[in-house]
């Protein structure tokens, strides 16, 4: 099993300050807009793994790949367990693409930590 960092997403109070800051210190790195929903943005190389999206600085959106659904569902108790705080419970995410399966908690510090799986069921 291999667990990587799938994307983050950071809120930004000036987003058009924050669009523009990010979209010129990240070109060097090779990344760029991929996706502009208008108040959010996702950038990357080929696949877009940094959204910025317009909203109360300081909160973070951390989302984790899983190998499987079955990990996905696992995190999720866990996490419950634990002491987080339902913000999403396990299943399909078709807004994001057919084969988006997530679960999303708060922790303590109400950051918003999710787990995802992108492969079919």
């Amino acid at each position: 099993m291999t667990t990587t960092v799938d994307h983050i997403g950071l809120n930004a109070g000036d987003f058009a300050k924050s669009k523009a800051f990010y979209a010129a210190a990240l070109a060097p790195l090779g990344l760029k807009i991929l996706n502009d929903f208008g108040d959010v943005v996702g950038m990357g190389a080929d696949f877009p793994f940094l959204w910025i999206s317009a909203g109360n600085p300081g909160h973070v959106h951390l989302a984790f790949r899983a190998d499987s659904r079955k990990l996905v569902d696992e995190f999720y108790a866990a996490a419950i367990a634990a002491g987080g705080k339902d913000n999403g419970k396990p299943g399909l995410r078709p807004e994001y693409h057919q084969n988006y399966y997530g679960a999303f908690v708060l922790d303590p510090d109400g950051h918003n930590i999710e787990a995802v799986c992108h492969a079919p069921a």
